[in-house]
């Protein structure tokens, strides 16, 4: 006799199919091989107290507070763990009990359904102002052109432009000299119809700036404010383009003045209920959430958001991580900008791995490469 101790992540359906496992008992067994784990904030002690016996009765487990069990408070937090199977089983069951747990049971069947990206897309990043944090980024005319090409090449689908640098403190700049900076690429992108090549983002909360290069053949908006101007709502709605939604505390002369949050899981969750919302009170079809990473956080706000990715695909949008060579890798490891591409790999894998299916980075082809092992490390 042999034992093998299996990794938790391995790819389960694959390994019951070689085991030999009919087709049923796979869908049986694999929902009994992914666990959950949930923390429920503010529940109603009575509720509590069902859910526990209810998760204990099919082989859950709920933890609790001392205390919970005679009401010493009227709500209390506590964390649901429980496998796939046990998860659809809750949901169901609490549909016909008290204390908010009609609600829960709603969210539990929601959690259950999520299912995460299996391919992910590399954004590309092209900047066509001079202060961008991460000079290698920057690019004018003919040259820019020659680099969106090669990173098409290297495997990007989406090639992100911007001409105002959002990194902390940075100046504003006025609609005309943002529009001036990226014109020229997206009249040869026009021209060349690199369009037909690859999807093309306009980093730019200005309604001109949109404008143009969604008139031109772009049809992402990736906004900073996360769609707090009504008139990029109006034209994302015109142009039928995707709106990228990022979460950003303050401005970016504000943003990391002492940044914080009562919950940043549960505060930038509700922001984006809120501005999804929005989007789809202005008819845009098409959402992708991006928590913003460096964007008013704290180290321990970024690490916590890419951790828990998963949280937010309960809002069954595309999740955008941009990590890219950012000051949050200097603070783990000091290095300079120039040095930061191992730990720019590390934190986009974990945000894969947690759920994120778009990558904006400055370094395509490294990206790409990761991206290919690490699906080959899924398949096994």
């Amino acid at each position: 006799m042999q034992i093998e101790k299996l990794s938790n992540s391995v790819n389960t359906k694959k390994l019951l199919k070689d085991l030999g496992v009919d087709g049923g008992g796979v869908s049986i067994l694999d929902s009994k091989m992914q666990h959950h784990i949930i923390y429920i904030r503010e529940l109603h002690v009575g509720g509590a107290n069902i859910l526990k016996q209810d998760a204990l009765s099919i082989g859950a487990d709920l933890a609790v507070p001392r205390g919970t069990v005679i009401a010493l408070t009227s709500y209390v937090d506590c964390i649901l763990i429980a496998t796939q199977k046990q998860l659809e089983t809750l949901s169901r069951k609490e549909l016909a009990q008290p204390f908010g747990l009609k609600v829960l049971a709603q969210e539990l069947k929601q959690i259950s359904k999520i299912k995460k990206p299996r391919h992910v897309e590399i954004m590309g990043v092209v900047n066509a102002n001079d202060d961008s944090f991460f000079s290698a980024s920057r690019f004018q005319g003919s040259e820019a052109i020659k680099v969106i090409e090669r990173m098409i090449t290297d495997g990007a689908s989406i090639i992100d432009i911007g001409g105002v640098s959002s990194r902390p403190n940075s100046l504003k700049v006025s609609a005309s000299d943002e529009l001036s900076r990226v014109k020229p690429i997206i009249d040869t992108i026009a021209k060349e119809k690199l369009y037909e090549k690859a999807k093309f983002s306009i980093d730019s909360y200005s309604p001109e700036v949109i404008a143009y290069a969604l008139k031109n053949g772009f049809n992402i908006v990736n906004d900073i404010t996360g769609l707090q101007n009504d008139a990029v709502c109006k034209l994302c709605a015109q142009y039928d383009a995707t709106a990228v939604i990022m979460h950003m505390q303050g401005t970016p002369q504000t943003m990391q003045a002492n940044p914080e949050y009562e919950n940043v899981l549960s505060d930038v969750y509700s922001f984006f209920q809120e501005r999804i919302a929005k989007a789809d009170s202005f008819g845009i079809k098409d959402v992708i959430l991006d928590v913003g990473i460096g964007f008013g956080k704290t180290l321990e706000h970024n690490l916590l958001l890419m951790k828990h990715l998963e949280n937010f695909l309960r809002l069954n949008k595309p999740i955008l991580v941009g990590a890219s060579r950012k000051s949050m890798i200097d603070k783990i490891y000091p290095a300079s900008v120039e040095e930061r591409l191992a730990g720019t790999l590390t934190l986009h894998l974990e945000s894969v791995k947690n759920g994120a299916t778009i990558l904006r980075v400055h370094d395509v082809k490294e990206h790409v490469q990761a991206m290919k092992i690490k699906e080959a490390f899924d398949a096994v």
